[in-house]
C-alpha cells in the first residue's frame, strides 16, 4: 500500500515497535545479510503513537518534533494504521493548490 514502515509485535518485549525501508536499508547497506538479520535487530521500539482522532497537523508535528516519518495509529485494540509524511503531503498538496489558485 506504499508505506514504507511495519508495525512490529515482539511478544519477547511486550510491545510494539516500528520497522522502515530506511532501517532495512541501512542494514543491507552496512553489509548485514538480510535473509539473517531478524525484523527485532532492526525494530525502533521507542515509538510516540497517534490516536485515530488526530488532525494531519497533530501527525505532522509529532513527526517533525521526533525526527520521524511514520507514525502507528493506535486505538484501544491495538494499531490500526500507519500514518506517513507521504500521505501528509498527499493530502495537503491538493489544497495549498487550490488556494494558490484562488490568490
Amino acid at each position: 500500500r506504499r508505506i514504507g514502515a511495519a508495525v512490529v509485535h515482539d511478544p519477547d518485549t511486550c510491545g510494539l515497535g516500528i520497522i522502515t525501508e530506511r532501517d532495512i536499508l541501512d542494514a543491507v547497506g552496512s553489509g548485514l545479510d538480510p535473509d539473517r538479520e531478524t525484523a527485532s535487530a532492526h525494530t525502533t521500539t521507542d515509538v510516540v503513537f497517534a490516536a485515530p482522532v488526530w488532525t494531519l497537523e497533530e501527525a505532522a508535528e509529532a513527526m517533525t518534533h521526533g525526527g520521524f516519518r511514520h507514525l502507528i495509529v493506535l486505538d484501544d485494540d491495538g494499531p490500526v494504521g500507519i500514518v506517513s509524511v507521504r500521505d501528509i503531503i498527499r493530502c495537503w498538496a491538493p489544497a495549498r493548490r487550490t488556494v494558490a489558485a484562488a490568490g
